[in-house]
């Protein structure tokens, strides 16, 4: 685990955010102009799609790109600065390479700090308590509950974001891939196989794995 969090002051930004965001979306299904069905569908789409389309394109690059893999390695920010990624909530990113011995997983442990430039907005399940705090203790048990075996010879490492340095994960390159050109390879690559509680799409045109149910 890694990490020390200015908690108060991020806490209470995430908190003021939050409550406006709520505002603006009861006020606007007040108004008719929009429903929560459409809402949710947006922030679904946000999330799953359009956000962690910028990281897929980063994994995608280290897979076929060693010199670009290193650099991705050894300064994230600044790699994935040269694919035009950056901004705010992304001033430091350390990127986390799961290998065929290692698996490693991210969690926010007293708030929700996520990589927005390279994944979007964080999924609900991700600020929830539930999976912020057993991750940490269990998380075997937890990654199974997302639909992840994690083989017992494997280790598993979890990783604390915090407000001034966040985490994102470079899943294993799926096996029989090595033909395949960077643009397709990033179809592969899933927002939870960036976080680590999933892995990267076998082939081309395989379903993603369904939305995970949040811990109980």
């Amino acid at each position: 685990m890694s990490g020390d969090h200015d908690v108060d002051h991020h806490a209470e930004a995430e908190s003021y955010a939050a409550l406006r965001a709520r505002a603006l979306e009861s006020l606007l299904v007040e108004k008719g102009l929009a429903t929560t069905d459409a809402i949710d569908e947006i922030v679904r789409t946000y999330e799953q799609d359009i956000g962690p389309l910028n990281g897929a394109k980063v994994v995608a690059r280290a897979w076929v790109d060693p010199d670009y893999k290193r650099r991705l390695l050894d300064d994230g920010t600044a790699a994935i600065a040269e694919l035009g990624f950056g901004g705010a909530e992304g001033a430091e990113i350390v990127v986390l390479e799961s290998t065929p011995q290692v698996h490693n997983v991210v969690v926010c442990t007293l708030c929700s700090c996520y990589p927005w430039p390279v994944l979007g907005l964080p999924p609900s399940w991700y600020k929830d308590a539930a999976y912020r705090s057993r991750v940490v203790r269990e998380p075997r048990a937890v990654l199974g509950e997302f639909g992840l075996t994690v083989d017992e010879s494997k280790e598993i490492r979890v990783w604390d974001s915090t407000a001034s340095l966040r985490y994102m994960v470079l899943p294993e390159r799926p096996h029989g891939t090595a033909d395949l050109p960077e643009e397709e390879l990033v179809e592969l690559v899933t927002r939870d196989s960036m976080i680590g509680v999933g892995l990267a799409r076998s082939k081309p045109g395989v379903a993603s794995t369904p939305d995970p149910k949040k811990p109980n």
